[in-house]
């Protein structure tokens, strides 16, 4: 599971499909300005959730 921002939304994407070998599965945050989760590469605030399984939220 990758939280990143829109600039790197693509080597989130290319980083689950390497290490997890399965299609990513791409999720907007909504409610971005209350989420104080970071994007993972940069640290700006998170606007999509990367990961290779639905959340549960």
């Amino acid at each position: 599971m990758i939280y990143c921002c829109e600039e790197h939304v693509d080597v989130a994407l290319d980083t689950i499909v390497y290490e997890e070998e399965t299609f990513p599965i791409l999720e907007k945050i909504e409610n971005t300005h209350s989420l104080s989760t970071t994007c993972e590469y940069c640290k700006n605030p998170a606007v999509y959730l990367v990961t290779n399984e639905r959340s549960h939220t």
